[in-house]
């Protein structure tokens, strides 16, 4: 252990020699560090941090015996950037030295690196990780004290000889990149994953209350953004429920009064911060609240479904508090590749819909199912025990072809496609006579015929009272065996007609209809759904 611990000092030295020839004079660098600065927001806003960034054994105590050994001026005497207190730094309020954090109120570990606790949430929520991009939301108090922090350097050192020659780099190393960099190597080595562009990305959201409020407060126009109190009225909720609302409201104001004070500090000029500001920012004596969060971009999984019950609905249906039908084609396969990709939710998209009591069969109608944070994507084989599994289940309400993990563009062609789509049915219908020879030809050589459809009588309660014009492309029609004016029509329309309204007319608000064209009575007692004629995982 001392060997290690002295091998990393000896690095650190080494990176302070390096950087130590773009310092300004040593005794400029020992102020800044007495008067609160970290180790690191000295080094990266002197433009000297890159070498710097992964060295976690490089701290205040480290760069003050460098001093010491290199400026004379400083041995032997007292120094308050040695205190024992318990603060943190006047810029970086602490994360660039990341001892230990906040993720929701638990303390982490004194031996236990920022990294590492990152890799144990990944673990911990169980995701499978072979790439991650990292996210990093910081309270903007910090980008106020780099502002105070240059500000303070201007007053202290501009007369000096060196600080007009050097000035600040216009373009020093951010608090936020500067950590990317000193948490990315070793949270690579942790995860065994590499960085990068990547649908899975791990999110670091540190706030600071304290700090953010105060200089809120110091702020023109703060009136305008006080939180507006919530009323205490209202029916009872679970403790759970509490604290999820109060988390809510306390991250929606942590928003609102960061974009608050960016916007303020960017239309504000230098000499009026100094006036509202104190020069150097003062160090804090608790550290920034880090919650760390892991969210991997929607996946889709496509394909066909046929659905064999005509008690089924496409998508959950309760009226009431009372469940309309035995399940749905959604909860179906939903459950089942939730249960494979290990999401937190699933949304189901189709191409249209079919009724409870209408049945989809054929080449069944397209699908695409959107997984949501999903803890593992499916390999070839893992989609294929997905439809087995819904294929193969004891109620065989559903079956699925053709299932594939697909990209998002696949979104986009599906949607395009429903509004060009024809549809196919096979329809029983009753007719009040029986049908001539001459009925059957008139019905079966009809093309292309179009006809003018109000919204159904049956949908009135939920859909906008349209008037919509359709296409039938084609109808066939013959008698059933033994069955008495009961008759199959086949026909082929263009997406949206609305099939039973076309049968029975739906007192003339479907014209013309099957009815209109015997001259009789005509009702559709059984519909299928036989082709969904799209370029879609066929």
């Amino acid at each position: 252990m001392a060997a290690t611990n002295a091998s990393a000092e000896a690095e650190a030295r080494s990176i302070l020699e390096r950087a130590a020839e773009s310092f300004p004079p040593l005794h400029a660098v020992h102020h800044l560090l007495s008067v609160g600065a970290c180790v690191r927001c000295i080094l990266r806003l002197l433009g000297a941090y890159n070498t710097a960034c992964s060295c976690a054994s490089l701290t205040s105590s480290v760069l003050h015996s460098f001093l010491e050994e290199h400026d004379d001026s400083i041995k032997g005497a007292s120094c308050s950037c040695l205190s024992a207190d318990d603060s943190y730094c006047s810029v970086c309020l602490g994360i660039l030295l990341p001892i230990w954090h906040q993720d929701d109120g638990l303390e982490m570990p004194h031996n236990e690196n920022i990294s590492s606790m990152i890799s144990r949430v990944v673990q911990k929520e169980g995701f499978q990780v072979d790439e991650f991009s990292l996210e990093i939301s910081l309270p903007a108090v910090i980008a106020a004290n780099e502002r105070a922090f240059r500000l303070y350097m201007k007053q202290k050192f501009g007369n000096e000889d060196w600080f007009k020659d050097k000035m600040f780099p216009q373009q020093t190393m951010s608090a936020k990149e500067a950590l990317r960099l000193l948490i990315v190597p070793s949270l690579e080595k942790q995860m065994n994953a590499k960085h990068g562009s990547s649908s899975f990305r791990i999110r670091l959201t540190y706030t600071h209350g304290d700090a953010s409020q105060k200089l809120h407060s110091l702020l023109p126009n703060e009136h305008s953004h006080k939180r507006k109190p919530g009323s205490r009225n209202g029916s009872d909720t679970s403790n759970e429920a509490h604290k999820r609302n109060s988390t809510d409201a306390n991250n929606k104001q942590i928003s609102e009064s960061d974009s608050f004070i960016y916007k303020t500090l960017e239309s504000m000029h230098d000499q009026e911060f100094c006036n509202l500001i104190q020069l150097p920012p003062e160090k804090v004596s608790k550290p920034c609240h880090l919650v760390i969060s892991c969210l991997r971009s929607p996946i889709y999984i496509g394909g066909r479904y046929l659905k064999l019950s005509r008690n089924v609905s496409q998508s959950c249906w309760i009226i009431d508090d009372e469940r309309m039908g035995e399940a749905s084609v959604e909860e179906i396969i939903g459950e089942n590749v939730r249960a494979i990709c290990r999401g937190d939710s699933c949304k189901f998209h189709a191409a249209g819909r079919e009724d409870i009591d209408v049945r989809m069969l054929g080449s069944g109608r397209p699908f695409l199912v959107e997984l949501l944070n999903v803890r593992s994507i499916p390999s070839e084989i893992e989609v294929q025990q997905i439809e087995d599994r819904i294929n193969n289940s004891e109620k065989k309400y559903v079956r699925v072809r053709n299932l594939k993990l697909v990209g998002n563009e696949i979104w986009t062609m599906m949607r395009e496609g429903e509004a060009e789509k024809q549809k196919q049915y096979a329809a029983l219908i009753w007719t009040s006579r029986e049908l001539a020879e001459n009925d059957l030809h008139n019905i079966s050589v009809t093309k292309d015929m179009e006809i003018v459809q109000k919204t159904p009588i049956r949908v009135l309660h939920r859909r906008s009272p349209l008037e919509r014009k359709r296409i039938i492309h084609w109808m066939q029609i013959e008698k059933v065996t033994n069955g008495s004016n009961y008759y199959l029509l086949h026909l082929c329309t263009q997406a949206g007609t609305y099939i039973k309204e076309f049968v029975h007319g739906d007192l003339g608000r479907t014209h013309p209809s099957i009815g209109a064209i015997l001259g009789c009575r005509a009702e559709i007692l059984q519909l299928d759904v036989t082709d969904v004629k799209m370029d879609f995982l066929q």
